[in-house]
């Protein structure tokens, strides 16, 4: 989870073997306390269900194209988006995040706090 406005990463979470971003959201989603707006891509779509108060991209389909408007909704949260997705491509530049991961499963968490806060070091330096 990133903070919108300065870019830190707020929280991390991982989970042993293959998971579901919208499951691991959901095991996380009692321990968050920062409550806010979510900008989530289409892979969680269902979190409105859950009372979470998100903005994601509406989908398509063969037998329902978007329409104009659709498509220009889903361009503004792109363009919201893409600072979330900034922040991901700094972190790739640690390989341990852009590859698998082969070392001990228990350290993987610690590891992945320790690079996010070296990230939110050089923000808060800068």
């Amino acid at each position: 989870m990133i903070h919108y406005e300065t870019r830190q990463i707020i929280s991390t979470a991982i989970a042993h073997g293959s998971v579901h971003d919208v499951q691991l959201f959901r095991r996380q989603r009692k321990k968050q306390r920062y409550k806010g707006l979510l900008l989530a891509d289409k892979g969680y779509q269902g979190l409105n269900r859950l009372g979470v108060s998100c903005l994601i991209p509406i989908k398509s389909s063969k037998k329902k194209p978007l329409t104009l408007l659709h498509k220009q909704i889903n361009r503004e949260i792109g363009k919201r988006r893409i600072r979330i997705e900034h922040v991901n491509g700094k972190l790739k530049t640690f390989k341990i995040l852009a590859e698998r991961y082969r070392n001990r499963r228990k350290r993987m968490g610690l590891r992945l706090n320790l690079i996010a806060a070296i990230y939110n070091m050089e923000l808060v330096n800068k």
